[in-house]
């Protein structure tokens, strides 16, 4: 891998990483938890699950700002989405609080 690459990806990987624990963190405060979500054998799983008081569930994609989904993400999505549950795409930390709302009053 090239050097200029490198250094792009790391800053992509940085911005990514800090949205995560920015989501993470809102969450806590929320009184909920926000757990880094592994899926062994069933790749394109979101990164993030919310869970919130009263048995509020969501997924959360988080990706670097601008970035989009990759295709088989966005297949996991719609899977889950079919199943009653939400998805969100988080590229922007300014859609964290939002997130926890939609989380909160989310019905089937």
């Amino acid at each position: 891998m090239s050097k200029s690459r490198k250094n792009k990806s790391d800053r992509t990987d940085t911005s990514e990483k800090k949205i995560e624990q920015h989501l993470a963190r809102a969450v806590k405060e929320a009184g909920g938890i926000c757990p880094k979500l592994v899926s062994p054998g069933m790749d394109g799983m979101p990164d993030r699950i919310v869970l919130l008081p009263g048995c509020r569930i969501g997924f959360v994609e988080v990706k670097a700002p601008g970035r989009e989904p990759r295709p088989l993400q966005t297949n996991r999505h719609r899977m889950l989405r079919k199943l009653g549950f939400p998805v969100f795409v988080l590229d922007d930390p300014e859609k964290i609080e939002w997130i926890i709302k939609e989380v909160e009053s989310w019905r089937t």
